[in-house]
């Protein structure tokens, strides 16, 4: 029987701020766990996010990442104007000409915005 991949951990300086973006990036449940926050699918579907505090800064570019698509009936362009207006920002990690956006979270960690889904 395999592992079930059921939460991604996130280190934040500002546990609240950062939860309250990707809630909103994803449109998904909160529930707090003392400092602790942790985001949850409105379906119950895993993984959860779960977002921990920690002293230090983002010093180099993450190992691990999340990517996100437009939902159905979106459009990458109209979910890139969204997350800008969110607070994401454009990153240069040396991806060229790709068919993504690499962007940042207010701390600073990359993600991808990937196609519309066909």
């Amino acid at each position: 029987m395999p592992a079930v991949f059921s939460e991604l951990v996130v280190d934040a300086n500002d546990v609240p701020a950062l939860a309250e973006f990707w809630r909103r990036v994803l449109e998904w449940e909160v529930t707090v766990h003392g400092e602790d926050i942790e985001l949850t699918a409105s379906d119950g579907s895993l993984p959860t996010i779960l977002f921990q505090p920690v002293p230090e800064g983002k010093a180099v570019k993450n190992r691990l990442h999340i990517d996100v698509s437009p939902a159905i009936g979106s459009d990458q362009e109209s979910e890139l104007a969204r997350l800008l207006a969110l607070g994401a920002k454009p990153a240069d990690i040396g991806q060229g000409e790709a068919g993504w956006h690499v962007l940042t979270d207010p701390e600073g960690n990359e993600f991808c915005l990937l196609r519309t889904p066909k």
